[in-house]
């Protein structure tokens, strides 16, 4: 073999490849409260199970919380300049395996009003409505709104296939203070403040004193210490946020966070891009 060939093979067989997987999971809350009708457990990969409930306006102890954090797979092919690029043998990705129903729920029932305004992005009539209950301090609901949602968001609700709802289900005082600032925010501010807590959860839903840590990020949202106090002392605020997470518990058997109710059917956990992807081509 002369020197070029045998320098083409070794190039053709040459590539590097490299994968990390990093994965945190933790407990979304340690508080502990009087028990929801339906107790609701924050979805794990354990199962680990919470029955915290708000109780009153204001944050209460610390809890802990842990994010999850992932590297994605890179593989770089060197291509040698003036020679025949060999094929590539890399298998073909694997196929998205959608993840199992937990069951259905009549879709009239479950978009009827409830103690709340809804809070809805997408086209009205799109093909596919995307309901999600979570807490705010649960690591699964801020890795699905960190890592999924704005992918969801601009492939499918943007382009009006898809309307998504978010309802609240708070497991703890210090969730349910996050959502009444949530609604306290100016009109069309709700999404983006929940963007803002879940992409800075750590920073208030671990710290030692909640309050505190929960005023800095809302003023960061242009609120006051006036406002701040004001919303969080908002007792039908505070009991209507509760009603939603009751009705949810009791009405449609949310135990765990978060939940999606896709076209009615029932599905609980976090989802990836392209699993959430799959779920809704496979309604549309």
């Amino acid at each position: 073999m002369s020197a070029s060939a045998m320098n083409l093979s070794k190039r053709l067989l040459s590539g590097v490849a490299i994968a990390t997987v990093a994965l945190v999971l933790a407990a979304c809350s340690d508080e502990k409260k009087e028990q929801a009708s339906a107790t609701p457990t924050e979805t794990t990969e354990t199962a680990a199970k919470t029955d915290a409930k708000p109780a009153d306006a204001k944050p209460a102890d610390a809890m802990t919380t842990a994010s999850t954090t992932s590297a994605a797979t890179t593989t770089t092919e060197a291509k040698p300049a003036g020679t025949e690029v060999a094929q590539s043998t890399a298998a073909p990705a694997a196929k998205v395996e959608l993840p199992s129903s937990e069951g259905s729920v009549d879709m009239a029932k479950l978009l009827e009003p409830g103690a709340l305004p809804e809070m809805a992005i997408g086209d009205a009539n799109a093909p596919v409505t995307i309901v999600e209950y979570m807490s705010m301090t649960c690591p699964h609901c801020a890795a699905f709104h960190n890592n999924t949602f704005e992918a969801i968001k601009t492939k499918y609700i943007d382009s009006g296939k898809v309307r998504f709802i978010l309802r609240e289900f708070p497991f703890d005082p210090r969730a349910a203070a996050a959502f009444m600032l949530a609604r306290c925010a100016p009109e069309g501010q709700y999404f983006p403040m929940v963007s803002m807590l879940f992409k800075q959860q750590q920073q208030w839903a671990a710290a030692q004193n909640g309050r505190d840590a929960l005023l800095q990020m809302s003023k960061l949202a242009g609120f006051t210490q006036e406002s701040f106090e004001s919303c969080l002392t908002n007792q039908k605020l505070l009991d209507d946020v509760n009603a939603v997470m009751q009705k949810g518990a009791k009405d449609f058997g949310v135990q765990s966070t978060p939940t999606f109710f896709v076209n009615g059917e029932h599905y609980s956990g976090d989802m990836s891009v392209d699993v959430m992807s799959a779920l809704i081509d496979s309604k549309l």
